[in-house]
């Protein structure tokens, strides 16, 4: 299995190109509607421009605030660890395993909530922050609690959290981009177009193309977000299982996660990658296919099970009731 060096090492070359990426794919959306809806490539000039801009103004920000904007969406607020005993404990839990994984103790935030979750968000090791729901806090014991603070210590060392950001970034931009383009299409460029004397077959084909384009560009890049997310989930765990020295105790706490079957009400579509297990369509299954935010729990269970020897905890027939 790779080292936490080697998926660093990958993730931050990965941020890079996916910076480049998100620009890119502005770009050649912009200059393709601006060819479709003035008749010529000089003509494309300003889209591309406008697009390249904002394409970079949202990926900065993502940079620079998106964890901020994803613990306020999260009603995520500060741990006082003089609060009570539990509070404390995971203080205290969060400060060792920190110092196990070589990294800066994270900012720890609560959610008030009684469904079991918890994220890790930030931009790089230095800038990073963990949230827990009370829920979780109430309901884990220590060594549950610890392997789950393991696994988003893990998201942290291993520069997950960056990259989750930054596909997010590239998911919501290119869905602001695509809107944008398909209301301008369908209340000024299809008429500006029509009215192009100089406009002719190849003006339609591009016009249509960029309108497909339009449609299909958030959706590939989501199913790439959701692809990319449920490996990390696998990596996270194993990592965090290193950290700890006993793959029971996040095995214990994914089984309890598995259990409560109350929903996340703070969380949306767009935060719920970044939670350790999914908090707004809790029953992920095989089903879901390569549309599911997060791996199975069975599996994942499973698989820590596979590294102390023990059998499977569930039949491959049962996996779906989880």
């Amino acid at each position: 299995m790779a080292t936490f060096y080697d998926l660093a090492a990958a993730n931050r070359r990965k941020s890079a190109l996916l910076v480049l990426l998100v620009l890119g794919i502005f770009a050649a959306l912009a200059t393709a509607a601006g060819v479709a809806f003035t008749g010529g490539i000089e003509g494309a000039l300003p889209y591309s421009l406008v697009a390249f801009g904002l394409g970079f103004v949202l990926t900065l920000g993502a940079w620079f605030g998106g964890d901020r904007a994803v613990l306020a969406a999260s009603g995520a607020k500060p741990l006082d660890p003089s609060a009570g005993a539990e509070e404390l404990q995971l203080d205290n839990i969060t400060a060792e395993l920190a110092i196990a994984a070589n990294i800066p103790k994270p900012k720890i935030y609560i959610i008030d909530d009684t469904a079991l979750n918890a994220f890790a968000t930030g931009r790089d090791p230095q800038h990073a922050s963990i949230a827990v729901t009370k829920g979780l806090m109430a309901k884990l014991d220590r060594e549950e609690m610890s392997g789950v603070i393991a696994h988003e210590l893990s998201h942290v060392r291993n520069f997950d959290i960056r990259y989750s950001l930054l596909v997010a970034a590239l998911v919501g931009s290119l869905a602001l981009l695509s809107d944008m383009l398909l209301r301008f299409a369908m209340f000024g460029g299809g008429r500006r177009r029509d009215n192009d004397k100089g406009g002719g077959g190849l003006q339609v084909i591009v016009f249509f193309l960029t309108i497909i384009l339009a449609i299909l560009a958030p959706i590939a890049a989501r199913m790439v977000q959701l692809a990319v997310s449920r490996q990390r989930e696998y990596l996270a765990d194993a990592s965090g299982v290193e950290l700890t020295r006993n793959p029971q105790g996040l095995e214990r706490a994914l089984a309890k996660l598995a259990g409560d079957k109350e929903v996340l009400e703070v969380a949306t579509k767009a935060t719920a990658h970044f939670y350790i297990v999914n908090p707004v369509k809790h029953f992920e299954t095989r089903a879901a296919g390569f549309m599911a935010t997060h791996p199975p729990l069975t599996d994942r269970i499973n698989r820590l099970r596979t590294l102390r020897g023990a059998q499977p905890l569930l039949a491959s027939e049962d996996r779906a009731r989880e």
